[in-house]
């Protein structure tokens, strides 16, 4: 065991929450806040310095890089700080590709402090830390795998809701109206729906899309 400090980087674009968080962290033992980035690449650069053990992660930044990108690029590096996202969002549009990155912990900016400081030192020990609602979801999806939309069906769903048709979501993805069209039909088949809005509405139910 360890009486080095956890260093800390906190990647956020809003001042008032990067502040909020260093002063939750400052009031607890063993943990030391190293240094703040207000954007992705910010914090991309600024981790691969090598002083860092964990970076608490924002999902959406105004603009560039987002959350899920930033961690596969930070993670992908020899000796790796742990990353934990620390966000308002919790559907799998959001969980998954950030977990999927590399991301040893998902919490939720309204989790309270002491679950906060938790998740650091669980993950800085190599273990992982999710909010009980994210935990939940993929038990869930582990339990009934058939009803899992892979990403690129994410993807289509997402534009199904956003209102584009196969013809805009085909050019959006790059991919043929047919290969659209099988997309959607697996979509229907996984959801248990016969129709675009439907999937949507069963979709934001399930928490597959953010409300």
């Amino acid at each position: 065991m360890t009486d080095e400090p956890i260093r800390i980087l906190i990647a956020d674009d809003h001042p008032i929450v990067r502040a909020g968080l260093r002063a939750v962290l400052q009031t607890e033992p063993g943990m030391v806040v190293v240094a703040e980035a207000a954007t992705a690449e910010e914090a991309v650069a600024r981790a691969a310095v090598g002083d860092v053990d964990v970076v608490l992660m924002d999902l959406q930044f105004g603009r560039g890089m987002g959350g899920a990108e930033a961690t596969a690029q930070i993670t992908a590096r020899p000796d790796a700080p742990r990353v934990v996202i620390i966000t308002t969002y919790d559907s799998d549009a959001d969980t998954l590709p950030a977990i999927e990155a590399g991301a040893t912990g998902y919490l939720l900016k309204d989790a309270p402090p002491e679950e906060l400081a938790a998740a650091v030192r669980t993950t800085a020990g190599g273990r992982t830390a999710l909010a009980p609602s994210v935990a939940d979801r993929l038990v869930n999806r582990l339990r009934v795998p058939g009803a899992a939309l892979t990403r690129r069906e994410g993807e289509v769903l997402a534009l199904v809701a956003d209102g584009l048709s196969n013809h805009a979501i085909a050019a959006e993805l790059h991919l043929t109206e047919g290969t659209v069209k099988s997309h959607l039909a697996r979509i229907y088949a996984k959801l248990h729906v016969e129709s675009r809005t439907a999937a949507v509405a069963a979709a934001v139910n399930a928490g597959i899309l953010r409300r």
